[in-house]
């Protein structure tokens, strides 16, 4: 089997802000140093996690290039909006600026059919020499990408390359992976569901909570990737806290995310709206969520 061209744990990483709600590429290139020395080997940048829809077309670029120059470990760019033309433009953008490839997202809002979906994903890939991955996420964009249009586009467009599949929905990641087979790279979009990903034959995970649990999630990867499957259930175990931590109704990644960074000292600031600042409730569970992690690695 071939290596993942991206990595096992890639990261999706939050996008730190000033103070005044200012991009802060120090903060950046500082987070992202951090996340590689604690088993991140690719990270993500400007996806939902990124908050990428708040983010103009020049702010993207310069986080593209600030922390592609800073790391090591290959970065792949989220370019795409729900505007094709715009998303289009942007990718051809990124290329300059060393990247490792692109993420590209099912368009929210217009809630375009399957094959709406496919022509504006084949227009981003066609828009860069760089592999792309595609990225399912129907709880935040409205309509979710079908195994069919997967696997159709992946038999068109050579540099569609994998997927990073948050969409739930085990039994179609199961039936994408095995028709396209090894020279396909499926990822967990959910980190509680990576276990179950890997058995079916996913590469790894694009992570949220491998900001505050790298090392462990690198691990559990690493393990379940050897067919050690006692040693990952027992490490995926301890990581529940952390799976029901990083997300909820009233708390919606990347806010919870966020908090728990600051808890670990890292000053990634607050979200910008219309996620909005954090509160006490949540400031307080991130808080006991790292004691707790700090001290089992005691």
């Amino acid at each position: 089997m071939k290596p993942p061209r991206f990595g096992t744990v890639l990261t999706a990483m939050v996008t730190p802000f000033d103070a005044n709600g200012a991009l802060d590429l120090d903060v950046a290139t500082s987070l992202a140093r951090y996340l590689v020395e604690h088993g991140s080997d690719g990270l993500v940048l400007a996806g939902s996690t990124g908050e990428g829809s708040a983010l103009s077309d020049d702010e993207k670029l310069a986080l593209f290039a600030a922390v592609t120059e800073a790391v090591t470990v290959p970065v792949l760019a989220g370019t795409s909006s729900a505007d094709t033309a715009s998303s289009v433009n942007l990718t051809k953008e990124v290329a300059a600026l060393g990247v490792a490839g692109i993420l590209a997202t099912t368009p929210a809002y217009a809630r375009p059919s399957q094959s709406g979906i496919a022509q504006h994903l084949a227009a981003i890939a066609d828009a860069t020499p760089l592999p792309v991955m595609l990225y399912d996420i129907p709880s935040r964009t409205g309509r979710a990408l079908q195994p069919s249009t997967t696997i159709e586009l992946v038999r068109t467009v050579a540099n569609i390359v994998a997927l990073k599949d948050a969409s739930g929905q085990l039994a179609a990641a199961a039936q994408t992976k095995a028709t396209l087979g090894d020279d396909f790279d499926l990822y967990s979009g959910d980190d509680a569901l990576t276990l179950p990903f890997m058995a079916i034959g996913a590469v790894g995970v694009v992570s949220v909570c491998s900001h505050w649990v790298g090392d462990e999630m690198s691990a559990m990867v690493r393990h379940a990737s050897a067919n050690e499957w006692e040693v990952a259930r027992r490490i995926n175990a301890s990581l529940a806290s952390s799976y029901a931590f990083e997300g909820s109704e009233a708390y919606p990644n990347p806010v919870p995310a966020k908090a728990a960074m600051r808890a670990l000292g890292v000053n990634v600031g607050q979200c910008r709206l219309p996620l909005g600042d954090s509160d006490d409730v949540i400031d307080y569970a991130a808080s006991s969520l790292v004691s707790t992690l700090m001290a089992s690695r005691v």
